[in-house]
């Protein structure tokens, strides 16, 4: 059941062409005053489609820092035992902190990962269960749930088939 493609950037012109998905929760964590998100969203640059990754952490509390460099990967674990593994193609970043009116320390992260050739098959037709991050920093395991309703917008999200239903997005 793939979805309508909605995207929030999709530019042609004499540089080239660029188009992004609307960035989509695949991940919340609301405990003991610590809040951690995780979004995806799906671009297609020149023709080379990329995943991009942002984690926002909130917390009044010490955060220690992640940051993506050359070797960071992404690993997607798919309900059918195959693992994915994306590339991460920007150069270091650690994100920034934002301090809000709340008192609260706002981390945000991204990272651009690039996919493997011949990957997208399993993607479509796999749902995903796990991500495991390798950042510069550390290594982090993510179980992805079936659907969660979000307490950040009470939305309900559907991490596991995200690929399976937003693929066809970025494809050529």
């Amino acid at each position: 059941a793939q979805k309508k493609c909605d995207y929030s950037v999709n530019v042609s012109d004499s540089i080239g062409t660029y188009k992004a998905t609307k960035e989509y929760m695949i991940y919340e964590r609301n405990f003991a005053g610590n809040k951690s998100y995780i979004f995806y969203s799906l671009a297609l640059t020149d023709g080379l489609p990329t995943l991009n990754v942002q984690f926002i952490q909130k917390s009044k509390e010490f955060m220690k820092a992640s940051c993506f460099d050359k070797n960071s990967k992404l690993f997607l674990q798919l309900d059918n035992g195959k693992i994915i593994t994306l590339l991460h193609i920007d150069s270091e970043d650690c994100g920034s902190m934002i301090r809000d009116d709340n008192g609260f320390d706002n981390r945000v992260v991204s990272g651009r990962f690039m996919f493997m050739k011949g990957t997208f098959e399993d993607l479509k037709t796999s749902p995903v269960s796990m991500m495991r991050i390798k950042s510069l920093t550390d290594t982090e395991d993510y179980i992805l749930s079936k659907e969660f309703k979000s307490e950040l917008d009470n939305v309900v999200y559907e991490p596991e088939t995200y690929f399976m239903q937003n693929l066809h997005c970025v494809e050529n």
